[in-house]
């Protein structure tokens, strides 16, 4: 009996033989990019709901999720594709590209939290984030839910408090706050070896590191280790943008992507 493997709940907008992978940030789902998607009509956008997340069940804890998440990735794209990530998704993306090299047509990483990269620069501003991903890192470990999300909304959200965000998209983001923690091997100590020598320094696709002005200090020291390491990589700053630049700006997104597409 022949078996097929399982494909991970995900949309699609657009059609055409071309395709892009588009990966989401945490706490959020495939629809996250449904406005970007709007302003590219010209391409097959594909974006899974990520392990833990959207219409996939709740992550269980009995695989890493960075090596879930990436498995899955890899099973839903397509043989070549412009890959794009945002976050946590954009850390993914960063592990597919120097995975599969030669199936990534183009590169873009919309501020990947890989504080690793900052620390192993000797960036002072490594130390300063460390110590507030630990305190959200602590509240979840001692069942402060809520308190967690209020924390990490309040560095990483799109500029709303929880007050002003429906009911819902709350208890959304506080059934999954877990996932946070669960990050941290990766995102802290590079557990995934996204930072081994000559691994970046060999990527020969056309990368753009994106990121919001007005976001975290930390996100801009990790966008200056990865670009000091990555000949191809052009790195864009959108003025008036913070961390959720594919929700409140997706237009500006879409043009970069445009570029990155060749369209």
């Amino acid at each position: 009996m022949d078996f097929q493997p399982v494909v991970i709940p995900h949309r699609v907008w657009h059609e055409g033989p071309e395709a892009a992978l588009l990966l989401h940030c945490s706490l959020a789902h495939a629809g996250a990019w449904g406005a970007v998607a709007e302003h590219l009509p010209e391409r097959r956008l594909i974006a899974p709901d990520q392990a833990g997340h959207g219409r996939q069940d709740l992550w269980d804890g009995r695989r890493d999720l960075h090596d879930q998440t990436c498995e899955e990735a890899f099973a839903l794209a397509p043989a070549r594709f412009d890959l794009v990530g945002h976050s946590f998704g954009a850390t993914v993306a960063l592990r597919m590209a120097l995975t599969a090299p030669e199936r990534v047509r183009s590169l873009t990483l919309i501020e990947p939290p890989l504080f690793a990269a900052a620390r192993a620069a000797g960036d002072a501003r490594f130390a300063l984030y460390h110590a507030r991903h630990r305190r959200i890192e602590s509240l979840i470990h001692d069942g402060q839910s809520q308190a967690a999300l209020e924390a990490f909304h309040g560095d990483w959200g799109n500029g709303a408090s929880l007050a002003d965000l429906p009911l819902r998209s709350v208890d959304y983001m506080r059934e999954r706050i877990g996932l946070i923690a669960a990050q941290g091997p990766v995102l802290m100590e590079d557990a995934a070896g996204l930072l081994v020598p000559g691994g970046l320094e060999g990527l020969e696709m056309p990368v753009v590191l994106l990121e919001g002005a007005d976001s975290p200090p930390i996100a801009a020291a990790i966008q200056e280790a990865l670009a000091a390491r990555m000949p191809r990589a052009q790195r864009l700053v959108v003025e008036g943008a913070g961390h959720m630049l594919p929700l409140t700006h997706p237009a500006e997104v879409a043009g970069v992507l445009r570029g990155q597409f060749g369209i």
